[in-house]
């Protein structure tokens, strides 16, 4: 890293869901999960791992100014439909050495919040999610 200036912030963070961006969201964060099982190999002490599926989990904390996430899934799941998106997150800091674009497929919404404030306090609400696809768009290149 040449310089400070280079690490990038969230401030320059945007997420799109279902092609929508979503300008109330102030956190996303979505990473795999790596299940492994030990296999004891010959002659050795040590016992190595086999990645033998992975899990993608994330979250969105989205500032409470709007019905979003209720009007996209609420009366769909209580139908029975298995709701399913595509997210996409950027992170596009000015000063970083370029972009990052990912998209998140096949992701599914663990809970639905209803009704969550606190007296005096800015509203947000956390949306946690499984996924099963991504794939990056955009990658930063330092070199």
């Amino acid at each position: 890293m040449d310089s400070a200036k280079r690490v990038m912030s969230g401030t320059h963070g945007h997420l799109w869901l279902e092609g929508e961006k979503v300008g109330e969201c102030s956190a996303f964060q979505a990473k795999m999960a790596f299940n492994k099982e030990d296999v004891s190999m010959d002659g050795e002490m040590a016992v190595d791992v086999k990645v033998t599926s992975t899990k993608g989990t994330g979250s969105m904390t989205l500032y409470k100014v709007s019905s979003r996430m209720a009007q996209l899934i609420g009366g769909r799941i209580m139908d029975g439909q298995d709701v399913r998106f595509t997210l996409i997150s950027e992170l596009d800091d000015p000063d970083a050495y370029g972009a990052e674009r990912v998209s998140i497929g096949n992701v599914s919404m663990d809970d639905l919040t209803l009704a969550d404030w606190k007296r005096a306090s800015i509203g947000t609400v956390e949306c946690p999610f499984t996924f099963t696809r991504f794939k990056f768009l955009d990658e930063v290149d330092a070199r």
